[in-house]
Protein backbone atom coordinates (compact mmCIF):
# COMPACT_ATOMS: atom_id res chain seq x y z
CA UNK A 1 0.00 0.00 0.00
CA UNK A 2 1.59 3.35 -1.38
CA UNK A 3 0.26 6.47 -0.74
CA UNK A 4 1.88 9.65 -1.99
CA UNK A 5 2.33 11.75 0.95
CA UNK A 6 1.85 10.97 4.83
CA UNK A 7 -1.45 12.61 5.51
CA UNK A 8 -2.99 10.35 3.34
CA UNK A 9 -0.77 7.13 4.62
CA UNK A 10 -1.67 8.27 7.88
CA UNK A 11 -5.40 8.44 7.55
CA UNK A 12 -5.62 5.34 6.29
CA UNK A 13 -3.43 3.55 9.25
CA UNK A 14 -5.46 5.10 11.55
CA UNK A 15 -8.93 4.60 10.32
CA UNK A 16 -8.27 0.95 8.93
CA UNK A 17 -6.78 0.39 12.30
CA UNK A 18 -10.21 2.12 14.36
CA UNK A 19 -12.64 0.13 11.90
CA UNK A 20 -10.57 -3.15 12.57
CA UNK A 21 -10.89 -3.02 16.50
CA UNK A 22 -14.52 -1.62 16.21
CA UNK A 23 -15.41 -4.63 15.44
CA UNK A 24 -13.26 -6.43 16.80
CA UNK A 25 -14.77 -5.01 20.42
CA UNK A 26 -18.03 -5.64 19.17
CA UNK A 27 -17.25 -9.49 18.55
CA UNK A 28 -15.80 -10.20 21.85
CA UNK A 29 -18.79 -8.45 23.34
CA UNK A 30 -21.36 -10.32 21.38
CA UNK A 31 -19.43 -13.69 21.96
CA UNK A 32 -18.17 -13.31 25.28
CA UNK A 33 -14.73 -14.01 24.48
CA UNK A 34 -12.46 -14.13 27.73
CA UNK A 35 -9.18 -15.05 28.22
CA UNK A 36 -9.81 -15.31 32.01
CA UNK A 37 -13.05 -16.76 31.87
CA UNK A 38 -11.14 -19.26 29.85
CA UNK A 39 -9.10 -19.87 32.62
CA UNK A 40 -12.12 -19.56 34.82
CA UNK A 41 -14.00 -22.18 33.01
CA UNK A 42 -10.87 -25.06 32.93
CA UNK A 43 -10.21 -24.47 36.56
CA UNK A 44 -13.73 -24.21 37.97
CA UNK A 45 -16.18 -26.40 35.62
CA UNK A 46 -13.10 -28.37 33.39
CA UNK A 47 -15.05 -26.78 30.24
CA UNK A 48 -12.21 -25.91 27.41
CA UNK A 49 -14.51 -23.86 25.19
CA UNK A 50 -13.35 -20.42 25.46
CA UNK A 51 -9.72 -21.84 26.12
CA UNK A 52 -10.09 -23.44 22.49
CA UNK A 53 -11.32 -20.36 20.93
CA UNK A 54 -8.60 -18.49 22.66
CA UNK A 55 -6.17 -20.69 20.76
CA UNK A 56 -7.99 -20.44 17.86
CA UNK A 57 -7.08 -16.91 17.73
CA UNK A 58 -3.57 -17.49 18.32
CA UNK A 59 -3.62 -20.34 15.63
CA UNK A 60 -5.29 -18.23 12.96
CA UNK A 61 -2.77 -15.57 13.67
CA UNK A 62 0.21 -18.15 13.83
CA UNK A 63 -0.97 -19.80 10.60
CA UNK A 64 -1.40 -16.60 9.04
CA UNK A 65 2.28 -14.69 9.99
CA UNK A 66 3.30 -18.08 8.75
CA UNK A 67 2.11 -17.96 5.59
CA UNK A 68 2.86 -14.14 4.82
CA UNK A 69 6.50 -14.53 5.67
CA UNK A 70 6.80 -16.88 3.55
CA UNK A 71 5.57 -15.03 0.75
CA UNK A 72 7.09 -11.71 1.57
CA UNK A 73 4.88 -9.94 2.40
CA UNK A 74 6.83 -8.82 5.80
CA UNK A 75 9.49 -9.94 8.08
CA UNK A 76 8.80 -9.62 11.67
CA UNK A 77 12.22 -10.57 12.63
CA UNK A 78 14.88 -8.14 13.56
CA UNK A 79 16.35 -6.64 10.57
CA UNK A 80 20.36 -7.11 11.92
CA UNK A 81 20.72 -3.29 12.48
CA UNK A 82 20.60 -3.54 16.64
CA UNK A 83 16.79 -2.43 16.10
CA UNK A 84 13.73 -4.46 16.77
CA UNK A 85 11.13 -5.41 13.86
CA UNK A 86 7.95 -4.73 16.22
CA UNK A 87 6.58 -3.35 18.62
CA UNK A 88 6.78 -5.03 21.61
CA UNK A 89 10.19 -6.94 20.40
CA UNK A 90 8.89 -10.50 20.11
CA UNK A 91 11.53 -12.00 18.44
CA UNK A 92 14.35 -10.10 20.34
CA UNK A 93 17.30 -7.37 18.70
CA UNK A 94 19.46 -8.52 16.38
CA UNK A 95 23.20 -8.26 17.07
CA UNK A 96 22.29 -8.43 20.91
CA UNK A 97 19.72 -11.17 21.08
CA UNK A 98 18.90 -11.11 25.41
CA UNK A 99 16.50 -13.47 25.96
CA UNK A 100 14.38 -11.61 29.40
CA UNK A 101 12.95 -14.76 30.74
CA UNK A 102 12.93 -13.38 34.32
CA UNK A 103 10.52 -10.68 32.72
CA UNK A 104 8.41 -13.03 31.29
CA UNK A 105 8.17 -15.25 34.28
CA UNK A 106 7.27 -12.63 36.42
CA UNK A 107 5.53 -10.68 34.00
CA UNK A 108 3.04 -12.81 32.86
CA UNK A 109 2.07 -14.61 37.13
CA UNK A 110 1.65 -10.98 38.50
CA UNK A 111 -0.41 -10.34 35.33
CA UNK A 112 -2.49 -13.86 35.51
CA UNK A 113 -3.46 -12.68 39.18
CA UNK A 114 -4.08 -9.15 38.46
CA UNK A 115 -6.50 -10.59 35.72
CA UNK A 116 -8.61 -12.63 38.24
CA UNK A 117 -8.34 -9.94 40.88
CA UNK A 118 -9.77 -7.42 37.99
CA UNK A 119 -12.47 -9.68 36.70
CA UNK A 120 -10.62 -10.23 33.08
CA UNK A 121 -7.41 -8.59 31.64
CA UNK A 122 -6.66 -5.83 29.55
CA UNK A 123 -9.03 -6.63 26.39
CA UNK A 124 -11.73 -7.48 28.73
CA UNK A 125 -11.34 -4.49 30.56
CA UNK A 126 -12.33 -1.97 27.46
CA UNK A 127 -15.04 -4.85 26.89
CA UNK A 128 -16.32 -4.23 30.11
CA UNK A 129 -16.16 -0.13 29.70
CA UNK A 130 -17.94 -0.49 26.56
CA UNK A 131 -20.84 -2.51 28.75
CA UNK A 132 -21.14 0.02 31.32
CA UNK A 133 -18.86 -1.01 34.28
CA UNK A 134 -17.87 1.23 36.04
CA UNK A 135 -15.33 -0.93 37.85
CA UNK A 136 -13.54 -1.57 34.84
CA UNK A 137 -12.77 2.02 34.76
CA UNK A 138 -10.89 1.69 37.87
CA UNK A 139 -8.86 -1.41 36.45
CA UNK A 140 -8.48 1.53 33.36
CA UNK A 141 -6.93 4.62 35.10
CA UNK A 142 -4.59 1.79 37.10
CA UNK A 143 -3.28 0.31 34.38
CA UNK A 144 -2.88 3.74 31.98
CA UNK A 145 -0.76 5.30 35.13
CA UNK A 146 1.33 2.44 35.99
CA UNK A 147 1.94 1.60 31.95
CA UNK A 148 2.61 5.12 30.76
CA UNK A 149 5.57 5.55 33.94
CA UNK A 150 6.61 2.08 33.09
CA UNK A 151 7.35 2.40 29.34
CA UNK A 152 7.07 6.29 28.81
CA UNK A 153 5.99 5.84 25.24
CA UNK A 154 6.44 9.44 24.41
CA UNK A 155 10.08 9.62 25.41
CA UNK A 156 9.33 12.37 28.41
CA UNK A 157 10.79 11.38 31.15
CA UNK A 158 14.15 11.27 32.42
CA UNK A 159 13.83 7.72 33.05
CA UNK A 160 10.94 5.46 33.26
CA UNK A 161 9.93 2.88 36.48
CA UNK A 162 11.22 -0.15 34.84
CA UNK A 163 14.77 1.43 33.92
CA UNK A 164 14.88 2.72 37.54
CA UNK A 165 13.36 -0.34 39.35
CA UNK A 166 13.18 -3.21 37.71
CA UNK A 167 15.83 -3.62 35.14
CA UNK A 168 18.58 -3.34 37.29
CA UNK A 169 18.05 -6.70 38.98
CA UNK A 170 15.39 -8.29 36.12
CA UNK A 171 19.04 -8.37 33.43
CA UNK A 172 20.39 -11.04 35.42
CA UNK A 173 17.69 -12.95 34.63
CA UNK A 174 18.34 -13.17 31.12
CA UNK A 175 20.70 -14.83 28.95
CA UNK A 176 21.95 -14.41 25.67
CA UNK A 177 21.06 -16.04 22.26
CA UNK A 178 23.16 -16.25 18.68
CA UNK A 179 19.68 -16.25 16.89
CA UNK A 180 16.13 -14.66 16.55
CA UNK A 181 13.94 -15.88 19.71
CA UNK A 182 11.03 -17.68 17.26
CA UNK A 183 11.06 -21.89 16.93
CA UNK A 184 11.53 -21.53 13.57
CA UNK A 185 14.90 -19.30 13.51
CA UNK A 186 16.00 -21.99 16.24
CA UNK A 187 14.91 -24.83 14.40
CA UNK A 188 16.88 -23.55 11.11
CA UNK A 189 20.12 -22.41 13.14
CA UNK A 190 20.07 -25.77 15.05
CA UNK A 191 19.82 -28.70 12.16
CA UNK A 192 21.53 -25.85 9.21
CA UNK A 193 18.19 -25.21 7.40
CA UNK A 194 17.33 -22.61 4.72
CA UNK A 195 15.74 -19.99 7.23
CA UNK A 196 12.54 -19.60 5.32
CA UNK A 197 11.63 -23.13 4.55
CA UNK A 198 12.05 -23.98 7.81
CA UNK A 199 10.07 -21.41 9.28
CA UNK A 200 7.57 -22.23 7.13
CA UNK A 201 7.49 -25.66 8.27
CA UNK A 202 7.85 -25.03 11.76
CA UNK A 203 4.75 -22.95 11.59
CA UNK A 204 2.67 -25.38 9.39
CA UNK A 205 3.38 -28.15 12.08
CA UNK A 206 2.47 -25.70 14.76
CA UNK A 207 -0.44 -24.22 13.60
CA UNK A 208 -1.60 -27.41 12.06
CA UNK A 209 -1.35 -29.67 15.47
CA UNK A 210 -3.38 -26.77 17.23
CA UNK A 211 -6.11 -26.86 15.18
CA UNK A 212 -6.75 -30.48 15.05
CA UNK A 213 -6.59 -30.40 18.40
CA UNK A 214 -8.87 -26.98 18.98
CA UNK A 215 -11.16 -28.98 16.67
CA UNK A 216 -11.75 -32.59 17.86
CA UNK A 217 -14.22 -31.61 20.63
CA UNK A 218 -17.59 -31.69 18.77
CA UNK A 219 -18.70 -29.30 21.26
CA UNK A 220 -16.90 -26.30 20.43
CA UNK A 221 -17.30 -27.07 16.46
CA UNK A 222 -20.64 -26.67 17.02
CA UNK A 223 -20.35 -23.42 19.20
CA UNK A 224 -20.84 -20.80 16.67
CA UNK A 225 -19.98 -17.98 18.95
CA UNK A 226 -16.76 -19.55 20.48
CA UNK A 227 -15.39 -20.35 16.25
CA UNK A 228 -16.53 -17.28 15.30
CA UNK A 229 -14.56 -14.77 17.93
CA UNK A 230 -11.24 -17.04 17.54
CA UNK A 231 -11.26 -16.92 13.81
CA UNK A 232 -12.09 -13.43 13.75
CA UNK A 233 -9.90 -12.26 16.43
CA UNK A 234 -7.07 -14.22 14.70
CA UNK A 235 -7.42 -12.39 11.61
CA UNK A 236 -7.79 -8.75 13.13
CA UNK A 237 -4.23 -9.79 14.33
CA UNK A 238 -2.93 -10.89 11.18
CA UNK A 239 -4.72 -7.79 9.61
CA UNK A 240 -3.00 -5.41 12.11
CA UNK A 241 0.95 -6.74 11.33
CA UNK A 242 0.03 -6.78 7.54
CA UNK A 243 -1.31 -3.07 7.80
CA UNK A 244 1.37 -1.33 10.03
CA UNK A 245 3.97 -3.42 8.26
CA UNK A 246 3.18 -2.66 4.77
CA UNK A 247 2.27 1.10 4.75
CA UNK A 248 4.38 3.01 2.24
CA UNK A 249 5.38 6.50 0.75
CA UNK A 250 6.73 7.33 -2.43
CA UNK A 251 9.18 10.37 -2.32
CA UNK A 252 10.48 11.29 -5.64
CA UNK A 253 10.18 7.15 -6.53
CA UNK A 254 11.72 6.21 -3.22
CA UNK A 255 9.52 4.03 -1.55
CA UNK A 256 9.43 4.20 2.38
CA UNK A 257 8.01 3.16 5.23
CA UNK A 258 6.05 6.29 7.77
CA UNK A 259 8.45 5.66 10.26
CA UNK A 260 11.96 6.01 7.76
CA UNK A 261 9.93 9.00 6.50
CA UNK A 262 9.08 10.82 9.93
CA UNK A 263 13.29 9.95 10.96
CA UNK A 264 14.53 11.09 7.69
CA UNK A 265 12.26 13.36 5.55
CA UNK A 266 10.15 15.08 7.53
CA UNK A 267 12.10 18.30 8.15
CA UNK A 268 12.88 18.47 4.39
CA UNK A 269 9.33 18.39 3.15
CA UNK A 270 6.96 19.12 5.97
CA UNK A 271 6.25 22.76 6.86
CA UNK A 272 6.51 22.51 10.25
CA UNK A 273 6.22 19.96 13.24
CA UNK A 274 2.61 20.05 13.56
CA UNK A 275 1.29 16.80 13.46
CA UNK A 276 4.74 15.11 13.49
CA UNK A 277 4.69 11.39 15.11
CA UNK A 278 5.86 11.23 18.70
CA UNK A 279 8.56 8.62 19.51
CA UNK A 280 7.82 7.49 15.84
CA UNK A 281 11.10 5.59 15.60
CA UNK A 282 9.00 3.12 18.33
CA UNK A 283 5.58 3.68 17.74
CA UNK A 284 5.68 3.39 13.48
CA UNK A 285 6.91 0.03 13.84
CA UNK A 286 5.09 -2.84 12.83
CA UNK A 287 2.98 -3.99 15.34
CA UNK A 288 -0.49 -5.81 15.97
CA UNK A 289 -2.96 -6.07 19.31
CA UNK A 290 -1.83 -5.94 22.68
CA UNK A 291 -3.63 -3.19 24.84
CA UNK A 292 -1.30 -2.58 28.13
CA UNK A 293 1.43 -0.48 27.22
CA UNK A 294 -1.34 1.27 24.86
CA UNK A 295 -3.71 1.74 27.63
CA UNK A 296 -0.65 4.04 28.91
CA UNK A 297 -0.35 6.13 25.61
CA UNK A 298 -3.82 6.89 26.15
CA UNK A 299 -2.23 8.71 28.92
CA UNK A 300 0.48 10.68 26.82
CA UNK A 301 -2.62 11.19 24.21
CA UNK A 302 -4.68 12.65 27.01
CA UNK A 303 -1.93 14.91 28.49
CA UNK A 304 -1.29 16.21 24.92
CA UNK A 305 -4.29 17.61 24.59
CA UNK A 306 -5.37 14.97 22.44
CA UNK A 307 -2.94 15.79 19.78
CA UNK A 308 -2.83 13.54 16.87
CA UNK A 309 0.98 13.83 17.02
CA UNK A 310 -0.06 10.99 20.20
CA UNK A 311 -2.51 8.86 18.41
CA UNK A 312 -0.72 5.61 18.17
CA UNK A 313 -2.37 2.60 16.35
CA UNK A 314 -2.50 1.41 20.89
CA UNK A 315 -4.26 4.74 21.36
CA UNK A 316 -6.53 4.35 18.28
CA UNK A 317 -7.16 0.34 19.24
CA UNK A 318 -7.63 0.78 22.90
CA UNK A 319 -10.70 3.82 21.65
CA UNK A 320 -11.98 1.21 18.98
CA UNK A 321 -12.00 -1.39 20.92
CA UNK A 322 -14.62 0.13 24.20
CA UNK A 323 -16.48 2.27 21.15
CA UNK A 324 -16.91 -1.28 19.77
CA UNK A 325 -18.51 -3.00 22.50
CA UNK A 326 -20.68 0.12 23.67
CA UNK A 327 -21.97 -0.26 19.80
CA UNK A 328 -22.69 -4.07 20.67
CA UNK A 329 -24.17 -3.15 24.12
CA UNK A 330 -26.74 -0.85 22.82
CA UNK A 331 -27.82 -3.11 20.34
CA UNK A 332 -27.99 -5.61 21.56
CA UNK A 333 -29.56 -4.19 24.83
CA UNK A 334 -27.38 -5.44 27.34
CA UNK A 335 -25.78 -2.12 28.22
CA UNK A 336 -26.17 -2.20 32.15
CA UNK A 337 -24.05 0.29 34.67
CA UNK A 338 -22.52 -1.65 36.96
CA UNK A 339 -20.81 -0.81 40.70
CA UNK A 340 -18.68 -2.16 43.55
CA UNK A 341 -20.44 -4.91 45.32
CA UNK A 342 -18.34 -3.81 48.43
CA UNK A 343 -15.12 -2.71 49.59
CA UNK A 344 -13.68 -6.04 49.54
CA UNK A 345 -15.10 -5.87 45.63
CA UNK A 346 -13.05 -2.60 45.54
CA UNK A 347 -9.48 -3.53 46.64
CA UNK A 348 -9.76 -6.30 44.49
CA UNK A 349 -9.73 -4.41 41.81
CA UNK A 350 -7.25 -1.67 42.53
CA UNK A 351 -4.84 -4.41 43.64
CA UNK A 352 -6.18 -6.31 40.37
CA UNK A 353 -5.28 -2.69 38.30
CA UNK A 354 -1.65 -2.43 39.44
CA UNK A 355 -0.80 -5.76 39.07
CA UNK A 356 -1.69 -6.04 35.41
CA UNK A 357 -0.17 -2.68 34.90
CA UNK A 358 2.97 -3.62 36.00
CA UNK A 359 2.34 -7.81 35.00
CA UNK A 360 1.89 -6.53 31.56
CA UNK A 361 4.46 -4.46 31.29
CA UNK A 362 7.33 -6.69 32.62
CA UNK A 363 5.57 -9.01 30.54
CA UNK A 364 6.18 -7.09 27.50
CA UNK A 365 1.88 -8.29 26.95
CA UNK A 366 -1.20 -9.85 28.10
CA UNK A 367 -3.29 -12.66 27.32
CA UNK A 368 -3.65 -10.87 23.79
CA UNK A 369 -0.27 -8.85 22.95
CA UNK A 370 1.74 -12.18 24.13
CA UNK A 371 -1.34 -14.84 23.88
CA UNK A 372 -2.39 -14.27 20.47
CA UNK A 373 0.05 -11.34 18.75
CA UNK A 374 2.86 -12.99 20.15
CA UNK A 375 2.02 -16.63 19.52
CA UNK A 376 1.59 -15.47 16.10
CA UNK A 377 5.04 -14.79 15.78
CA UNK A 378 6.17 -18.16 17.43
CA UNK A 379 8.12 -15.89 19.65
CA UNK A 380 9.36 -18.24 22.44
CA UNK A 381 9.21 -15.58 25.34
CA UNK A 382 5.18 -15.30 23.92
CA UNK A 383 4.73 -19.01 25.05
CA UNK A 384 6.81 -18.69 28.12
CA UNK A 385 4.60 -15.04 29.14
CA UNK A 386 1.39 -17.41 27.86
CA UNK A 387 2.08 -20.15 30.12
CA UNK A 388 2.86 -17.70 33.58
CA UNK A 389 -0.15 -15.96 32.86
CA UNK A 390 -2.46 -18.97 33.05
CA UNK A 391 -0.61 -20.65 36.17
CA UNK A 392 -0.84 -17.35 37.93
CA UNK A 393 -4.54 -17.19 37.24
CA UNK A 394 -5.31 -20.66 37.87
CA UNK A 395 -2.99 -20.45 41.14
CA UNK A 396 -4.80 -17.88 42.39
CA UNK A 397 -8.64 -19.19 41.37
CA UNK A 398 -7.35 -22.53 43.41
CA UNK A 399 -6.98 -20.50 45.87
CA UNK A 400 -9.86 -18.35 46.40
CA UNK A 401 -12.00 -21.64 46.02
CA UNK A 402 -10.35 -22.83 48.76
CA UNK A 403 -10.91 -20.44 50.99
CA UNK A 404 -14.77 -19.75 49.79
CA UNK A 405 -15.39 -23.38 50.75
CA UNK A 406 -13.48 -23.45 53.63
CA UNK A 407 -13.75 -20.20 55.53
CA UNK A 408 -11.86 -19.53 57.93
CA UNK A 409 -10.54 -23.12 58.70
CA UNK A 410 -8.00 -22.40 54.94
CA UNK A 411 -5.47 -20.05 55.73
CA UNK A 412 -3.57 -18.98 52.83
CA UNK A 413 -0.88 -21.41 52.78
CA UNK A 414 -2.85 -23.71 53.27
CA UNK A 415 -4.76 -22.97 50.71
CA UNK A 416 -1.64 -22.43 48.43
CA UNK A 417 -0.21 -25.94 49.06
CA UNK A 418 -3.66 -27.56 48.06
CA UNK A 419 -3.99 -26.00 44.95
CA UNK A 420 -0.49 -26.89 43.73
CA UNK A 421 -0.92 -30.30 45.12
CA UNK A 422 -4.40 -29.86 43.08
CA UNK A 423 -2.17 -28.81 39.40
CA UNK A 424 -0.03 -31.89 40.47
CA UNK A 425 3.06 -29.80 41.29
CA UNK A 426 3.13 -30.73 44.44
CA UNK A 427 2.93 -34.50 46.30
CA UNK A 428 -0.63 -35.41 47.37
CA UNK A 429 1.21 -36.38 50.78
CA UNK A 430 0.97 -32.47 50.90
CA UNK A 431 -2.39 -31.70 50.95
CA UNK A 432 -3.85 -29.81 53.85
CA UNK A 433 -7.11 -29.48 52.41
CA UNK A 434 -9.77 -32.13 51.18
CA UNK A 435 -10.61 -31.49 47.12
CA UNK A 436 -13.49 -30.12 46.20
Amino acid sequence: MTFADFTSAQSFYLWSIFGMSLFMGAVVNKTNFCTMGAVSDLVNMGDTGRLRAWLLAGTVALLGVTLFEFLGLFDLSSPGTGQPATLPPYRGVADNYTFPWGRFVLGGFLFGIGMTFGSGCGNKTLIRIGGGNIKSILVFLLIMVIAYYMVDPFKQLEVNWYQAYFQPWLDKASFQMKVSHDFGSIAATLFGSAMATTKLIVGLLVGGTLLFLIFRSSEFRRNFDNVFAGVVIGLAVLGAWYITANINLDIDGDQMSMRTFVGEQWEMIMDSDEGKPKNASTNLLPTSYTFISPIGQTLGYAKSGFSISYLTFGVISVIGVILGSLLWALISKGFRIEWFASWKDFFMHTIGGILMGFGGVLGMGCTVGQGISGVSTLAVGSFLTLISIIFGSALTMKIQYYKLVYEDEASFGSSLITALVDMKLLPSGMRKLEAV
